[in-house]
């Protein structure tokens, strides 16, 4: 019997994560914008803003746009900016 995921782990960090209520998600794979519309969804009120500042790595690449395809069994990371050097 064989298993399919239809899912991607979603993993945010710092103020991302703080928004949402959690580090690591698993969210229905579609794209960087169908994974930013359930962290939203699910989110706090400041989700959005926070969200709108982040980076998305989709398989460890940067994913450039909201059409990048997350693929299910994909690993996402949301990065907000970090401070510092």
């Amino acid at each position: 019997m064989s298993t399919t995921t239809t899912t991607a782990t979603v993993r945010l960090f710092a103020a991302a994560a703080e928004a949402v209520g959690a580090e690591q998600l698993e969210l229905p794979a579609g794209t960087v914008q169908d994974v930013v519309d359930a962290l939203i969804a699910g989110g706090g009120p400041d989700t959005a803003t926070v969200l709108g500042r982040c980076s998305f790595l989709v398989a460890g690449l940067r994913a450039d746009g909201p059409d990048v395809p997350v693929p299910a069994g994909a690993v996402v990371d949301v990065l907000p900016p970090f401070a510092g050097g």
